[in-house]
């Protein structure tokens, strides 16, 4: 059983929603970066997503386009990720890898499930790979008892919900609304829908992403999902702050609102 897996026990014996933070490695710094997952672990998130900085993010918006561009000038490396992961795990928090497939690829697929579990990570999200070209990650993550979170979209039609959740382990990903990340006004009217046809085909918790900005937002989110990640918010936050103790404590704050709004449902 992964630290995926416990986050999302406690979370349901809880009655409540998990909360699922992203921040990319490296941004502003590695440093401050550690410090802000660490922090928001501490004010209420389950599970911490740490991005991967990488130079074509297909689905990110300008927000997180923009924070891994910096990242990657600023000379964050894969160590870093791992280094990362691992003060996450070693502080008893849940951290999973946010990666596009081409640095898996490139780096090996066995050796970085192998480096991800000696830095104490449960698993990946991998927003650009299919279960059709996804046969060496099912093999390294089985190998090293890891956890695949695949992602469904609302445009998903029945049978392809099925196929991505077959292959699922630890949760299921559903991105909310069409097009690339970033913060908005108001949750999309498809993403209870896509939770409730996902459901059909897995037992899995299924956390939905690309939106959510505040406590009202999670809360709402909530009432139908089993987990809420935020994304965008954070990094924001981490861009516009530019005394490092200044943005670390507005991370935490805003957690904070987070975890308050997934206990309201």
């Amino acid at each position: 059983m992964s630290t995926v897996t416990d986050a999302f026990g406690k979370a349901r014996a809880e009655d409540r929603a998990a909360l699922v933070g992203y921040l990319p490695a490296g941004f502003p710094d590695k440093s401050t970066a550690i410090k802000a997952a660490l922090a928001m672990a501490a004010a209420g998130a389950d599970i911490i997503e740490v991005g991967l900085p990488y130079s074509d993010p297909l689905m990110d918006g300008p927000v997180i386009a923009d924070a891994v561009y910096r990242a990657l000038r600023g000379g964050t490396r894969i160590a870093d990720v791992f280094d990362t992961v691992q003060a996450i795990a070693d502080a008893g928090a849940a951290a999973v890898i946010m990666t596009y497939w081409n640095p898996v690829d490139r780096y090996g697929t066995d050796a970085f499930a192998r480096d991800l579990m000696n830095a104490g990570g449960a698993g990946l999200i991998t927003p650009d790979l299919t279960p059709e070209e996804a046969a060496p990650w099912l093999e390294a993550s089985d190998s090293y008892g890891l956890d695949r979170i695949f992602l469904v979209a609302p445009s998903s039609p029945e049978h392809r919900i099925a196929e991505v959740t077959s292959v699922c382990r630890g949760f299921v990903y559903a991105v909310s609304l069409m097009g690339i990340t970033g913060t908005r006004a108001a949750v999309s009217s498809g993403a209870a829908a896509l939770v409730r046809r996902t459901r059909e085909h897995t037992a899995l918790p299924i956390a939905v992403g690309l939106g959510v900005s505040n406590g009202d937002q999670a809360a709402e989110v909530a009432g139908f999902a089993d987990g809420v990640i935020v994304g965008s918010a954070f990094v924001r936050l981490l861009a516009d702050t530019t005394d490092p103790a200044a943005a670390v404590a507005a991370v935490r704050d805003l957690t904070a609102d987070l975890a308050t709004g997934v206990r309201h449902r």
